[in-house]
């Protein structure tokens, strides 16, 4: 049996990962995001089940006191953490899943899934990634700041992931990520096993 990709995308807040990943959603049938629950509110025009789970504190400690989540994370003071199960029934049915999801849970899920595939994605600049926080329009400037702030420790930590691109022409970021996916899809071990047939016959 197949099992699909786990794809890890990581980047900081205005970074652009989510407009990115909903690009790769809309174009390929074949991958899955899995979404995470969070304890922060939703933000204008964010829908419950489809950006996150949002629920309050204790829910969230409930599940993690069953330890229902493959990771969890504090991050700018609102809890985010992401199913196991929710993870793990795509990938059986041979789905590739993307979890869009912070370096400290990267690392967490790295440890128990060691053959995910991790990506980073970087703004062209320091200056870039606060005019975007900007345009949100949501925040207030200290928030921006401190956002721009955790945005630098986060990057910190680019190292630790197996691609970088860097979102200075979204175009070129989406082509960048959708190589990386379809390499993953052409490994000769995953090819073998589909093929099995077609290889046997041609052998």
């Amino acid at each position: 049996m197949i099992t699909g990709n786990l794809f890890i995308i990581t980047a900081a807040s205005g970074a652009g990962k989510t407009s990115l990943i909903k690009a790769l959603l809309a174009e390929d049938a074949h991958l899955r995001l899995s979404v995470s629950h969070t304890t922060r509110s939703p933000r204008p025009g964010e829908v419950n089940g489809v950006d996150y789970h949002f629920v309050d504190d204790a829910a969230f400690l409930q599940m993690l006191g069953e330890a229902s989540f493959l990771e969890s994370a504090e991050v700018h003071g609102a809890r985010y953490g992401t199913s196991q199960a929710a993870v793990d029934a795509p990938l059986q049915a041979g789905y590739d899943v993307i979890l869009e999801i912070d370096w400290q849970g990267a690392a967490q899920v790295r440890r128990i899934y060691p053959r995910a595939i991790s990506i980073f994605v970087l703004p062209p600049s320091i200056e870039t990634l606060e005019q975007r926080l900007n345009s949100r329009g949501q925040d207030s400037q200290e928030t921006i700041s401190r956002r721009v702030a955790a945005a630098r420790a986060e990057m910190r930590h680019v190292g630790e992931f197996d691609y970088v691109t860097i979102n200075n022409y979204f175009d070129v970021a989406l082509q960048d990520i959708r190589a990386i996916v379809r390499s993953q899809r052409l490994l000769s071990a995953v090819q073998l096993q589909r093929y099995a047939g077609l290889i046997q016959d041609l052998t």
